[in-house]
């Protein structure tokens, strides 16, 4: 892998240094390659990357190119281990769901869910929706809103094109269902979060997500041409080489209920699945956001991009802070709304001093990369643990109507928020970067496309304005549609593509007593990297801590792996918690490398050695792959693993 950022000239510069270890996580220097010149946008640029000749990169074992095929059968879609389908796709939040329906009027569809349907980031997602749609606000005020939360590294191209397209995309919502608040003058109530200069958010109550989700899920349901595969775990991408282009064929799974090794054969394969907020102890993302996308996509060749931004939602539960405590520790945290702020809320320190004015003019409404660093300053300077934000002031019938899920919740643990302030910490959200798309959701990796938090657009930048993402879902899912059908119609499936691959196994012969070890060390490595993360590549971050971040992370891997091979295990072998702790290290160390090489402080990647703004470094950082052959296990797909 290669990692770098521009530096003041319109070579894409490349830093040796960035990382050294022979992983994900390693830099090379890859010439020929240009970053955007004044007057070329990045998405326009990154339109023709995504086309670049690779002869420099490793051939795959796969030597055969796609070959004419014959049709699929319903048959072959519904019984044994290999599945046909005309799309594939991995995850079943917004984007995945309205792509689904939108190509199933083509073709078969396969929807791989990693746990139930609704599990997913959407499902969390309780702010809304940002559209213009009010007759005072604008596109340009929207997308002026969007670049400067971004710290101005949005591709502006891409900021216009959502902007643009969300008020569609909000009609299509309700006309397949969706419910959102309205006001008494039967108009949709539009809320106004931090970042936004006007009220644009969309919503269902404290909800939105979990209402989307619902009416999408509802007619995938009902249509006769998809067919949803629920706890599937997406392993690794099936690809071969066609000359010096990398091709996307299907995706191995695992059925974690039954312990089968499922196949699944596509022509187009659409990758919806979500962040990597578990790399983190503290996430708002619930526990089947472990990378796997963005780290299935590494393995198979795709460009990655701008890992280093990673979102701290400044105002989760605390726990501690509650006046009745949790019996049990969560498995994610609860997220406080930013529409709270929005709607007046307040942020105290706990002797009720307001303090977020000391650091912003902008106060509780500043873009939400500003106001989670000033938290964890105000949080290190009086060495307390949570702070307080406050919406008691706000008549009861509106805090109830806007926030009942809110309120609900905190009720169940002693507190009334129309009485009482909200005890609140920041936690990871969101991950901005992800795999690199071109403007219709297109990667360097033909036949693979991507939506969603997996994916990198150019819409956030440096850092995501609040309610933009679900926006960004729909959007790019809706533009994945058109040229995933072209593709789909030049393609054919091949009934004896399946055999092209080695097929991952099930660590049945190691005997249960292995088995069960390995998981119970899988877990305690795993606790001790997302320690790692939090303490050294969080909110705040430095070279000398970034580095012995990647050096311990190096260092657990190497540890984790030998454990693992020395009782037994094949690198063909898959269990769901191996797996994830794959995707959980090779998204670590994207994060770290990135990191490592911004020397600057921007948006959500704030460093105390480089602590300014430089406009010479306001480009995306890029990781191109490497050979996977002298990577770790994490980092290389099952298939091309090197059986010692």
């Amino acid at each position: 892998m290669a990692t770098g950022i521009a530096a003041g000239s319109s070579k894409l510069q490349f830093r040796e240094s960035v990382c050294r270890g022979q992983s994900c996580g390693q830099a090379s220097w890859v010439s020929g390659v240009t970053c955007p010149q004044k007057g070329l946008s990045w998405s326009s640029w990154v339109s023709k990357v995504l086309q670049l000749q690779r002869s420099n990169f490793p051939q795959s074992s796969i030597h055969d190119n796609w070959k004419p095929l014959r049709a699929v059968t319903a048959s072959c879609l519904k019984d044994g281990s290999v599945k046909y389908v005309d799309f594939a796709v991995i995850g079943s939040g917004v984007a995945g769901l309205r792509y689904a329906l939108e190509v199933a009027k083509h073709g078969s569809v396969a929807v791989i869910t990693k746990a139930e349907p609704h599990e997913s980031n959407t499902n969390y997602a309780q702010g809304g929706v940002s559209a213009v749609l009010c007759p005072l606000d604008s596109v340009e005020s929207h997308m002026r809103d969007t670049i400067v939360a971004g710290a101005y590294l949005c591709d502006e191209e891409t900021v216009r094109v959502v902007c643009t397209e969300g008020p569609d995309m909000i009609r299509e919502l309700i006309a397949m269902g969706a419910s959102f608040d309205h006001r008494e003058d039967g108009n949709l109530h539009l809320a106004r979060e931090g970042g936004h200069s006007h009220h644009r958010i969309v919503h269902a109550a404290d909800m939105t997500g979990r209402e989307i989700g619902r009416a999408l899920l509802e007619a995938v349901v009902n249509d006769p041409n998809i067919f949803m595969f629920e706890h599937h775990f997406a392993i690794d991408l099936l690809t071969s080489q066609d000359g010096s282009e990398t091709v996307c064929h299907g995706v191995d799974t695992l059925n974690t209920e039954t312990q089968e090794v499922v196949r699944f054969i596509a022509k187009v394969v659409l990758l919806a699945s979500g962040g990597a907020g578990h790399i983190y102890p503290m996430t708002t993302n619930p526990l089947v956001a472990t990378g796997d996308g963005i780290a299935m996509a590494h393995r198979a060749q795709a460009v990655i991009s701008n890992m280093e931004f990673v979102q701290f939602h400044p105002t989760a539960l605390a726990d501690e802070g509650l006046p009745i405590k949790p019996t049990k520790t969560r498995e994610n945290a609860f997220l406080i709304t930013e529409a709270v702020r929005g709607d007046g809320g307040i942020l105290y320190n706990l002797s009720m001093e307001r303090f977020m004015p000391l650091y912003d003019e902008r106060a509780e409404l500043a873009p939400r990369d500003v106001v989670a660093r000033s938290i964890d300053d105000h949080l290190k300077k009086r060495n307390e643990k949570y702070v307080l934000l406050d919406i008691s002031h706000k008549p009861k019938e509106k805090i109830l109507s806007h926030f009942p899920n809110i309120a609900a919740e905190c009720l169940k643990y002693g507190l009334d928020i129309t009485r009482q302030p909200i005890p609140v910490v920041p936690a990871a959200h969101y991950m901005c970067g992800g795999v690199r798309a071109g403007l219709q959701g297109e990667t360097n990796v033909r036949g693979l496309y991507v939506a969603g938090e997996v994916a990198c657009t150019g819409l956030h930048g440096a850092n995501r304005l609040a309610s933009n993402s679900l926006l960004e879902a729909l959007v790019f899912a809706r533009r994945a549609v058109q040229p995933s059908i072209d593709h789909m119609s030049s393609s054919n499936l091949d009934l004896s593509a399946s055999n092209w691959w080695a097929e991952p196994v099930v660590p049945t012969p190691l005997g249960g007593d292995v088995i069960h070890n390995v998981l119970i060390r899988t877990t305690e490595l795993r606790k001790e990297l997302q320690s790692i993360m939090w303490k050294y590549v969080g909110i705040v971050r430095s070279t000398t801590r970034l580095k012995f971040a990647e050096q311990r992370i190096a260092e657990l891997e190497t540890k984790w792996e030998q454990y693992l091979f020395q009782q037994g295990w094949e690198p063909t072998m898959v269990v769901l918690e191996a797996c994830e702790m794959r995707n959980l290290f090779c998204c670590a160390k994207l994060v770290l490398s990135s990191a490592l090489a911004r020397h600057e402080s921007r948006g959500l990647h704030y460093t105390i050695d480089f602590p300014y703004l430089e406009e010479s470094k306001r480009l995306p950082t890029v990781i191109f792959p490497c050979s996977p052959m002298k990577s770790t296990w994490s980092s290389r797909q099952l298939h091309n693993q090197h059986i010692h």
